[in-house]
Formats: structure tokens, C-alpha cells, sequence
């Protein structure tokens, strides 16, 4: 393959000390992450954390200030052509022509992959299939339900069998039925050996699907690892209950405050008690006796995972700002599908 590499035989995706400004903002600011080939690297980060710009970076559609990034071995910019060949792209919205059908719509992308005119239709037959759009594959595509159409665009950055997927937020803006559904589709394509770049707000998603995660924040990696590894950095469960009045909240923060693996988060406004704990039921069960007497004034209780913004308070020290930056800004044009 063209280029040196500095991946190792198993890295699909390899980064180094990516940096990238708009003016004087610095989206990304020394960036390092490795994804081995034939898993799935989950990318986490509220708005604005820099992660659109990594991917941009790594398909060719921004070039990176300082560092350099690899794609199947491939030198991101001195081997450009080469790299969009080699993967496929799905961003944060659904870039379909409204006006062409789903077959329409996938053979088109399957033309402009150079495939001859009999593999780009029954390629497309294939993915219509696949993606339960059979029904609607003579249909404008302007007709179909949001969920129908973010099917419809990864199934357009499948068309040349990719050896490498990026997954820009790709459940953003679908409701939970549609979101589930994706989450299947993605996974039969980790489960097939195609390596994958996830991006994602949601902890849950991420822990649903990826190998690994990394966290980025404001440009900067601040943390790797499973699920697991990043969960255990708040606790593994935090104990959670609403009361009916928040003078009653010191009592029964004393209370339970020997409970907790670390320092409860207390807010009197909504009436809500927040703390890491470790046992599972047991722990619930303790509190509720250690709670007797006050249950009255109990509206909720129960235990719940950590989410996206425990990790970063436990982190950063404040939760994942849904605060959009340079970062944001929509990227240039590009057809769906890969990256042409």
C-alpha cells in the first residue's frame, strides 16, 4: 500500500497529535487515539469537544493543523484518493437526494464508486435487503420516515464494501424504536469485521456498541478504556431519590452518606440526592431501612448506571455541555455514503 505506516499490523485507524484552529479556537489540541482493525472505537464528547473535526480529518474532508492520522495504512493526506476509496462515511444528518428512490439513491453512490452499472443495482438490491427497504426502494426518498433514511444513508457508505466506517452520531434526531433498530444494524456490521469509528454523545450507545471509548473535551483526550474502565472512575452505580420536600434532604443525606463510595451530589432545587455507591441491591435495600420512618416524603428512589455526564463532572469537574462550537459548524459539503 502507498505510505509509510506507523500503525501497527492490527491498527485500522492510528492518530497522532492531531491539532486544529478556526481562528482562535482550537478544536483539537493534540489528539492521540488507535483503532484496531475489525472493532468498533467509540468517540465521546458533548458538542463542540472536537469530535466531528476528528473524523473530518480522518476523511479527508479537513486538513489537520499538526500531527498526522492513518486509515487502513493509508497517509490521510498524502494518500487522500486512496483513503476515500477504502471507507465509508455517514454524518450527523442523513444526506440522501429526496428526489431519487432508495434504489436510486444507492445505485447513484454505488456509480460514483466507479462500480460497473450491473454490481452498483444488485449491490443496491442487496442493501435495500438488508436494510428492510425493499418496500420502499421504488419510493422517492423524500417519503420516507427519519429512520428510513438514516438506513437509506448508511446503506449508501456500505456500497463498496468499506474496510473502514465512520459513524458520525448516526442515531442523532431518531426516536427510541429507530434508535434500537440502528444500534442492531450497527452491530451486524461489527460483527461482520468491518472497523468502526463511532462518534456519540450517549455513554449508553457507546457502551451498547463499542470495544473501546475515548473521551475527548474541549480538543483534548481526557480519558480511554471499556465501559467498564470508565464507569469505575465514578463508581459503578449511583443511588439516586427525589423527595417531596427539600427540607428534608440534610437528614437524609446524613443518613446515607456512609453509603457512598464518594461524596453525594445534593440539588435543592429539583429535590434530588445523587451518590456513587457499589453493591447493587443490597445497597438499595439498605437505604430504604436506613431511610424508615422518612419514606413518606420518598417521590423516587432507585439505583442507575453512570451516564456521560457523571464521567465528565468525575472528570472535568462539569457535566457535558450541550454547547456548540467551531466545531460544529456543518462541514463542507459531501455527497453521502464515503468520501468522494
Amino acid at each position: 500500500m502507498p505510505g509509510s505506516s506507523v500503525a501497527g499490523m492490527t491498527d485500522a485507524i492510528v492518530v497522532e497529535g492531531l491539532v486544529k484552529r478556526f481562528g482562535a479556537t482550537t478544536a483539537l489540541d493534540g489528539v492521540d487515539l488507535t483503532v484496531a482493525e475489525g472493532s468498533v472505537l467509540g468517540l465521546l464528547g458533548p458538542n463542540g469537544a472536537g469530535k466531528t473535526t476528528v473524523v473530518r480529518i480522518l476523511t479527508t474532508l479537513l486538513a489537520a493543523d499538526e500531527g498526522r492520522a492513518e486509515v487502513a495504512g493509508l497517509d490521510v493526506v498524502r494518500d487522500a484518493d486512496e483513503v476515500r476509496a477504502a471507507i465509508g462515511l455517514t454524518g450527523q444528518y442523513a444526506a440522501v437526494d429526496e428526489y431519487l428512490t432508495g434504489f436510486e439513491n444507492l445505485e447513484m453512490v454505488g456509480r460514483l464508486y466507479r462500480l460497473p452499472k450491473t454490481e452498483a443495482r444488485a449491490r443496491a438490491g442487496e442493501l435495500l435487503e438488508r436494510f428492510d427497504l425493499v418496500g420502499a426502494a421504488n419510493r422517492p426518498a423524500k417519503t420516507y420516515s427519519g429512520g428510513m433514511r438514516r438506513r437509506l444513508d448508511i446503506a449508501a457508505s456500505l456500497i463498496n464494501r468499506p474496510r473502514v466506517l465512520f459513524l458520525d452520531e448516526p442515531t442523532t434526531g431518531l426516536d427510541p424504536r429507530s434508535r434500537l433498530a440502528m444500534w442492531e444494524f450497527i452491530a451486524e456490521l461489527a460483527d461482520g469485521g468491518t472497523t468502526i469509528l463511532l462518534t456519540t454523545q450517549y455513554l449508553e450507545e457507546a457502551d451498547r456498541l463499542a470495544d473501546r471509548m475515548v473521551v475527548i473535551d474541549r480538543g483534548q483526550v481526557i480519558a480511554r478504556g471499556t465501559a467498564d474502565e470508565l464507569k469505575a472512575q465514578v463508581g459503578g452505580e449511583r443511588l439516586e431519590f427525589t423527595v417531596t420536600d427539600a427540607a428534608a434532604l440534610p437528614t437524609m443525606v446524613e443518613a446515607l452518606r456512609p453509603l457512598g463510595v464518594d461524596e453525594p451530589n445534593v440539588d435543592v432545587a429539583s429535590r434530588r440526592f445523587s451518590m456513587p455507591v457499589s453493591g447493587g441491591a443490597d445497597v438499595l435495600a439498605e437505604a430504604l431501612r436506613r431511610l424508615d420512618g422518612a419514606t413518606a416524603q420518598i417521590f423516587d428512589i432507585g439505583l442507575r448506571r453512570p451516564d456521560l455526564d457523571d464521567v465528565f463532572l468525575a472528570l472535568t469537574g462539569h457535566a457535558a455541555e450541550d454547547v456548540a462550537t467551531d466545531d460544529e459548524q456543518p462541514a463542507e459539503p459531501a455527497v453521502s455514503g464515503g468520501v468522494r
